[in-house]
């Protein structure tokens, strides 16, 4: 394997290492999934410093060309192009279903009605104004959950865990994720070569013992939802954001970052490790789910050590988040109308959720009554309930995109796009929920 990268190696710098790893890859003569060597070993075969190494590794996974796979360690990746992220996939084939309950979407018919634009075009800009308008991040502040060092606005919720998750994590590290957690997540821990630790939950999110025995593996990041986890559904307690706090300060160096996706139509309070651990806690804050997925906006809040150099980064791409958009986001935020509208959507929401729930328990399938728009319902078997409700006109998402340390089968149903019929769909998820496994014939 190091025959083709020392063919190609014109510069002993880390970039001419990085070239002619990727020239050996063009030329077909290091394929996808190839294991590389160990950093010393391939110092010490092309005569070069582990150093000048490492840093050749963290231009390639920055590029993409190379991946942590597990325990198989650094590997060629696949092609960008070879199939969807775990996410994608497990939602691909969706159409002519009468009810597509695998989206995670919120219901269109209980977003606020956009006010017109006409009337929210800011006065003409400087490319040095604050990114944020004042006015919007003093609502937020008086919001926020703990005083946040830094407040910024980003193109919502995913764009910014992208961001602080290129920031914080190297090549080989490892982040911290709640079992089940979301597959986007998933995807980008992978592509950004960080080895994802899942921790198991219950019906108040990720157990703190299990948290602490995690800490042992010198993770750099843990990311985690607050409240309406995705897909369970379940919130932390005041009790239990304590408990995993006191378990973090074992830890100082390892950022938390939290991700309130659900936010304004959570049913439930809002309980944050930045209320015990500032100086450790970023905040996500979207309002997709809230005010409409295309407004793309979200909030983040933490410590400047974490936020300052992103910050400063963006500067030299996109600047900001469009001023125009704040300027609408503000308008939702305070619109009287608005306000009351998502507040009515919230309250359909746990409505609709309820109701699910309660027509589960009456066909035998206890649940947690939890929050959000989503449900976290055992199968027996995961194809055979899939294909079950697909036969019924109902589609589901595969929960086995969720699961990052595996566990028993589950399907992550979008109860919150349940609007009528609500014990009917109910009886339907438990028929599914019982189907046996498949037989495949020999």
């Amino acid at each position: 394997m190091l025959d083709a990268v020392r063919s190609n190696l014109t510069d002993l710098s880390a970039r001419g290492l990085a070239e002619a790893v990727g020239r050996a890859v063009g030329e077909g003569t290091l394929l996808p999934g190839a294991k590389l060597p160990p950093v010393r070993a391939v110092a010490a075969e092309l005569h070069l410093s582990p150093t000048t190494v490492s840093a050749a590794w963290q231009l390639l996974r920055r590029a993409g060309t190379i991946q942590t796979d597990g325990r198989r360690g650094t590997v060629i990746a696949e092609s960008r192009t070879s199939g969807p992220g775990r996410y994608r996939a497990a939602l691909r084939g969706r159409t002519g279903f009468t009810l597509d309950l695998s989206t995670g979407v919120p219901d269109p018919a209980l977003l606020p009605l956009l006010p017109a634009l006409a009337g929210l075009s800011p006065a003409p800009t400087s490319y040095l104004d604050e990114p944020v308008l004042p006015a919007l991040a003093s609502l937020l502040r008086s919001t926020w959950p703990f005083p946040p060092e830094r407040l910024a606005v980003f193109d919502g919720a995913m764009d910014a865990i992208d961001q602080i998750a290129s920031a914080l994590l190297r090549l080989g590290d490892r982040a911290i994720v709640e079992n089940p957690c979301f597959p986007p997540l998933l995807d980008l821990l992978e592509a950004l070569g960080a080895e994802p630790i899942g921790v198991d939950t219950d019906d108040e999110g990720m157990l703190p013992s299990r948290l602490s025995a995690a800490l042992a593996s010198r993770p750099t990041a843990i990311f985690l939802q607050p409240r309406a986890l995705n897909p369970t559904g379940a919130s932390w307690s005041a009790a239990r954001a304590a408990s995993l706090a006191s378990v973090l300060t074992q830890t100082p160096q390892v950022y938390a970052v939290e991700d309130d996706s659900n936010a304004d139509v959570s049913s439930r309070p809002l309980f944050s490790l930045g209320t015990h651990l500032p100086r450790q806690t970023v905040h996500v804050r979207s309002f997709s789910k809230s005010h409409g997925p295309d407004l793309r906006l979200a909030a983040v809040g933490g410590p400047s050590a974490v936020l300052d150099p992103i910050l400063e980064r963006r500067l030299l791409g996109q600047g900001w988040t469009s001023r125009l958009l704040q300027h609408l986001l503000l308008t939702l935020l305070t619109d009287e109308p608005s306000v009351a509208a998502v507040g009515q959507a919230r309250d359909e929401y746990a409505r609709r959720r309820a109701l699910v729930v309660e027509g589960l328990r009456s066909e035998g399938i206890e649940l947690p009554t939890g929050d959000g728009l989503n449900l976290w319902l055992p199968v027996a078997d995961e194809q055979s309930a899939l294909i079950t409700l697909a036969s019924a006109g109902i589609a589901a998402a595969a929960g086995s995109a969720f699961l990052p340390s595996g566990g028993p089968p589950h399907l992550r149903i979008t109860a919150g796009l349940i609007a009528t019929d609500h014990a009917a769909v109910a009886a339907q998820l438990a028929a599914a929920a019982r189907s046996p496994a498949l037989s495949v014939p020999r």
